[in-house]
């Protein structure tokens, strides 16, 4: 396959996990305030949408697994990319909390689905090419949350209907780019090339899967609640202009974060990328301000994706059996609880609840970074080796799920 259709794919695959994640999940982030104030959605309420999702993606994931040659083809890729566009569109359909949970449910099956598939396609065509390549892929995610952001920050007066709508009309545009990927067609099973487990091997990957699974409830409260928690005490287009930073932060950052594993261990990079992100999510909670605000989306937008890649490295390079598959479980499970846990704190009653659940995801993840750092004392040599030269470097990175389960960002 020439250098130029591949590129053409990797594009499509951006294009297509835009309108997954950074459209058709990630939205929901900065239309939630209009929601709470035009709609009346309660806090509680908020929390449980957001859970519907993460349910809804747990779901597609396991689908992934379940069922890899029903999943994965062209048919599916597309009527997950239709599903994402029309759950956008169902939203300001009603105005009932049962319908809603319901459509974020769908939206996250489908675009669990979408990624499952978009991770395998873009592997397969970026095999053998630049390091970097698969990780500008990933990169259509933080694309997609810019868009997003920008989309909701122009339309503050159309009211939240509206803003679902035009969600779904961009959801579209992106989706047509998507359309046409397709997979590899030279692609061949990877061989099993997992290096010898080591004795302490379980012990380490206990830490990791700890690691992982904070990781995924720390970051979700962030990534759900952050616009939110920013304008509570601030202008509205902060928090939007806030969001618009994370995906621009985003976007190289899978790219960025595939270099560095070349150079540094894993459980250093997973250290540094947890307490990064622990302060970029505590900054805008306890400090308030635009400086403050710009920082922490910066810090957070340029490592939740980092912290997976090197997370589902680590477990491969531990040879634990099904590793991608048991620390995607732990993560998602994660988004699940994230919510639920500060669904207490988001009761109207509770001043500030939204900081309170920034302050509550910091602490978490810095949890997860403890955990990280315990994994860097016991297991500093942590990375890749000569095994891992021949696969695609994404496949090294981010896992890929038709051999060993599904990865997830």
């Amino acid at each position: 396959m020439s250098r130029q259709h591949a590129h053409a794919h990797i594009a499509r695959g951006a294009a297509g996990l835009a309108a997954a994640m950074g459209i058709g999940r990630f939205v929901y982030t900065p239309i939630l305030p209009l929601m709470t104030e035009q709609a009346g959605l309660s806090p509680g309420s908020a929390g449980g949408l957001a859970t519907a999702n993460y349910v809804g993606y747990l779901a597609g994931a396991l689908a992934g697994v379940a069922a890899p040659r029903l999943v994965r083809t062209t048919a599916t890729w597309r009527m997950a990319l239709a599903a994402i566009v029309a759950s956008l569109a169902a939203m300001p359909l009603t105005h009932n909390v049962i319908a809603w949970l319901a459509i974020r449910v769908v939206a996250g099956f489908a675009s669990a689905v979408l990624f499952v598939i978009a991770v395998d396609w873009m592997l397969d065509h970026a095999r053998g090419r630049s390091a970097q390549l698969p990780g500008w892929g990933f990169g259509g995610v933080g694309v997609g949350i810019a868009l997003s952001g920008a989309l909701v920050l122009l339309l503050p007066a159309a009211g939240w209907r509206a803003a679902w709508w035009t969600s779904a009309g961009l959801a579209a545009l992106v989706a047509a780019v998507a359309w046409h990927m397709r997979g590899a067609p030279d692609a061949q099973p990877e061989e099993a090339t997992s290096p010898t487990r080591q004795p302490d091997s379980r012990r380490w990957f206990v830490a990791l899967f700890a690691c992982y699974t904070l990781e995924g409830i720390g970051y979700i409260i962030a990534g759900t609640f952050l616009v939110a928690a920013i304008g509570q005490n601030s202008a509205g287009w902060l928090g939007n202009g806030a969001w618009i930073v994370v995906g621009v932060a985003a976007a190289p950052s899978a790219a960025l974060w595939a270099w560095a594993s070349t150079r540094w261990a894993h459980p250093t990079l997973l250290t540094a990328a947890l307490v990064l992100q622990g302060v970029g999510i505590a900054l805008p909670a306890l400090a308030g301000g635009v400086a403050a605000a710009l920082i922490g989306a910066v810090l957070f937008g340029g490592t939740f994706i980092g912290v997976s890649t090197i997370a589902l490295a680590a477990g491969r390079l531990l040879a634990f059996p099904r590793a991608v598959a048991v620390l995607t479980s732990g993560y998602s499970v994660g988004q699940i609880l994230g919510p639920l846990v500060v669904t207490p704190l988001l009761h109207q009653g509770v001043l500030d609840g939204f900081r309170y659940a920034l302050v509550t995801s910091a602490v978490v993840v810095s949890m997860a970074a403890l955990a990280a750092m315990w994994l860097r004392v016991r297991c500093p040599d942590l990375s890749s080796r000569p095994a891992d030269a021949g696969r695609a470097p994404g496949a090294t990175l981010l896992g890929r799920p038709a051999s060993i389960g599904p990865s997830r960002p």
